[in-house]
């Protein structure tokens, strides 16, 4: 069959809007018509050609939602007609890590995902005759793609595809790294470096877990109002604080965060985040990803006294099962995503959506099909 997609030939240049041939999916597998698909920083992050594991062509996207079209044989889970979102972290229930419950890191589909190609060891897209390959296993820049069963969760009918594709990355990882992670208690002080489409979604998550003081961190004073409508108490300008940031939060917490969360991918904030912290029981979640060979480096000292380093993929969610409660929490008005939403674009405008997010522009650019 034929679809339209985005197609990344290269690293570092523009997506290019093809035709694919897409094979029908085998055993295991689903076909998926994509409904609508969120342009996320880690979109943008492989497409640079920083991603150490950023493989081309390919045909990228990995925050989206639509409707099952056909399944492969055995597939038992999911039929024709199912409202669904694609799970870069899927979820087997059957593997060492989803049977110990300490991790949301199933690793069933690991090695081929990472390959970019299917469970088999073969890619479902072509062009011209030429294999294309598939990305973090959903490759949702693709009208139809095909996704192995057990990385797909079942959603309610009822969900516009256009805001709930966003849980499919960006809200699961800003609030489930408060949830799930961290695990934030009420009365807590929270520190959010970068608000952005994750950092909001911390904002959010801090609010609902009863935060009572919400430091929003940003070179940006633009992002400051639409952060205070999600919950954030303090805005700190980094930008204006320059190097005296960790004193400067430090005293405003009176003592330090509790629990900080870097949603940029810096490493030199990932320390910044971490120093802030309170003194003997303070936590810093790492959620942004850095550039290929980059380290995180702090002085002993800050660990020795009772701060603690975390790191957190998917917020921690179980997809298959965390996923279909959070489209449930939107729908119920328990959080926004409307407001995050801040650009609606076609296929063929899909550079233009990096591109707002480059310029700081946009928050989330999604693309309907």
């Amino acid at each position: 069959m034929k679809t339209r997609a985005a197609v990344a030939h290269k690293a570092g240049a523009p997506l290019s809007i093809e035709t694919v041939d897409l094979e029908g999916p085998r055993q295991g597998e689903v076909l998926v018509e994509i409904k609508a698909t969120g342009i996320c920083h880690t979109d943008a992050y492989t497409l640079s050609g920083a991603d150490p594991e950023g493989l081309f062509p390919a045909i990228l996207g990995h925050e989206g939602a639509g409707i099952v079209v056909e399944v492969g044989p055995g597939v038992t889970s999911l039929k024709r007609g199912d409202h669904v979102i694609p799970l870069y972290t899927p979820e087997c229930r059957q593997c060492e890590y989803c049977l110990s419950q300490k991790t949301n890191l199933c690793q069933a589909i690991r090695a081929t995902q990472g390959q970019g190609l299917m469970p088999d060891g073969t890619s479902r897209f072509s062009l011209g005759g030429s294999r294309v390959l598939h990305y973090m296993g959903t490759s949702t820049f693709a009208n139809l793609t095909v996704v192995p069963e057990i990385a797909l969760a079942k959603i309610r009918e009822d969900a516009p595809f256009d805001k709930v594709c966003y849980i499919g990355c960006g809200v699961t990882t800003g609030i489930g790294a408060v949830i799930n992670t961290a695990k934030v208690e009420p009365g807590a002080k929270v520190v959010v470096f970068g608000l952005g489409g994750i950092g909001l979604n911390v904002v959010q998550g801090a609010r609902m877990a009863g935060a009572d003081m919400i430091v929003g961190v940003d070179i940006n004073p633009a992002r400051r109002a639409l952060a205070e409508r999600f919950g954030m108490t303090h805005f700190v300008n980094a930008k204006e604080a320059g190097a005296d940031i960790v004193p400067h939060l430090v005293n405003l917490t009176k003592g330090g965060a509790d629990y900080s969360f870097e949603c940029i991918g810096n490493v030199d904030v990932m320390r910044q985040a971490l120093e802030c912290c309170h003194k003997g029981w303070g936590v810093s979640v790492i959620i942004g990803v850095a550039g290929a060979g980059q380290e995180i480096r702090t002085r002993p000292f800050q660990l020795v006294t009772g701060r603690v380093w975390k790191g957190t993929a998917f917020g921690g969610a179980r997809g298959r099962t965390d996923v279909p409660k959070i489209v449930d929490w939107y729908m119920d008005g328990k959080i926004e995503i409307d407001p995050l939403i801040t650009h609606t674009l076609k296929l063929e405008e899909i550079n233009r959506g990096f591109d707002l997010m480059h310029e700081g522009k946009s928050i989330r650019s999604v693309v309907v099909y």
